[in-house]
């Protein structure tokens, strides 16, 4: 966890001000800002997902070293080949996964998160799974267990990997040539976040696009076929903790309500998207048929309360960057109390974007969490190591962040 922290450390500042970059680029090149809403929707899905992470709250279904250990038929030292290869074998099973999760019900919860935005930017890049507590990736694997790749070449190769994959979600790259027959580009994974019947399910690789090709996924952007981006059942929500466990919320309400017991047992291994036949027609839901025809879901932000957002996003940052960098510590139990803190954080600032009336009571609620951290431990965690005071400034911050987004709330359709 605590080498995940400090390599989140340098990543984090890198990906925001990549961030805050394509936004200038955008507003300086087309005259048009990118939705805050939206933004900071994406940073906020981020947060929670590398959150999670970093405390440990994921099941792994066997062990990448205990492969290694028991099924390994040879055993390959760590050289620049070895890389090369973990890097290939780690892509498909990328590739593998990710198709997984877009064909089946249920593994579509752990990935919808990443598809909800209908906005395709950097920061979407960002927008990642809290709800897949049960890792599966490691099974794919297998080639590389059984191949003998050490295990700290994977631990190498997997940052690299999953980092290589940001810079792609963006519009303002176009085709790059014989680039397109080798990597995913900008414009194939336009594709893959699109919800026009043309592009649906295509282009699951990674960073290689071979697997796509040969595995009979593979689209091409079509010039007067435009991407449109989203979900076909759209979320309607700024909330990624709500937006993570809404479509197993629906599935557990179809498997309760439907009348067919095999439909009950069957619904969560079925395509995506497949509901019972009499809890379809009895409790439809809302789904987009006409791609180029739809409203966008957008609550009005007043400037007041943009400006707010970002000063509580920046905030929010540094509390995330206090945690990794001090994660040893603070130790357990500290460190789960503290993310807590950060889910409070976002759920009541993601509740203010949505324009919640009630909103107040979870800001009320990070308050009490961080009221609480202050009163039981004399202190921000260890924060009195940097500035005897911090405490004080901490327990400031949270007075003036209750009353300033009461206030929104209390006036939510004059001020969202």
């Amino acid at each position: 966890m605590e080498t995940y922290g400090k390599i989140l450390l340098i990543a984090i500042p890198a990906f925001l001000l990549l961030v805050l970059f394509e936004m200038g680029y955008s507003w300086r090149k087309e005259k048009k800002t990118m939705r805050t809403n939206d933004t900071i929707s994406s940073l906020l899905s981020g947060v929670t997902n590398i959150t999670k992470d970093v405390l440990g709250l994921s099941i792994i279904i066997y062990s990448y070293s205990w492969m290694v250990q028991h099924w390994a038929l040879l055993h390959i030292k760590a050289s620049w080949l070895t890389y090369a290869i973990a890097f290939i074998v780690l892509d498909f099973s990328g590739y593998c996964v990710h198709r997984i999760q877009h064909q089946f019900n249920f593994f579509w919860n752990g990935h919808l998160v990443h598809h909800s935005s209908e906005e395709f930017n950097l920061a979407c890049a960002l927008r990642q799974s809290i709800s897949g507590f049960a890792n599966i990736f490691v099974i794919f694997l297998l080639p590389a267990a059984l191949l003998g790749v050490p295990e700290k070449v994977i631990a190498v190769v997997t940052p690299l990997h999953l980092f290589a994959q940001f810079w792609y979600h963006t519009t303002f790259i176009r085709k790059m040539g014989w680039l397109e027959a080798v990597i995913v580009t900008p414009s194939l994974h336009r594709v893959h976040h699109a919800i026009n019947p043309e592009y649906l399910d295509k282009n699951y690789s990674q960073i290689f696009i071979f697997w796509d090709k040969w595995l009979g996924t593979y689209q091409a952007e079509i010039p007067e076929k435009p991407p449109v981006y989203g979900i076909t059942r759209p979320v309607q929500t700024w909330n990624p903790v709500k937006i993570n466990f809404q479509h197993v919320g629906l599935l557990i309400k179809d498997a309760w309500r439907t009348r067919s017991w095999k439909d009950r047992c069957r619904i969560w291994l079925m395509p995506t998207g497949w509901r019972p036949a009499d809890v379809r027609e009895k409790f439809p839901v809302r789904k987009i048929e006409n791609v180029y025809q739809f409203e966008k879901y957008n609550p009005l932000l007043s400037t007041p309360a943009k400006v707010w957002l970002w000063i509580q996003l920046t905030i929010l940052l540094f509390f995330i960057c206090f945690l990794f960098g001090n994660i040893a510590a603070i130790g357990s139990p500290g460190i789960f109390y503290y993310g807590l803190f950060i889910f409070l954080f976002v759920y009541a600032l993601a509740e203010l974007m949505d324009g919640n009336r009630f909103t107040w009571i979870w800001e009320g609620l990070k308050a009490l969490c961080g009221g609480w951290i202050i009163y039981a431990g004399g202190d921000w965690f260890t924060l009195k190591t940097f500035t005897p005071f911090g405490w004080a400034i901490v327990l400031g911050y949270l007075i003036i962040s209750l009353i300033v987004t009461s206030i929104f709330s209390a006036n939510t359709k004059a001020a969202l």
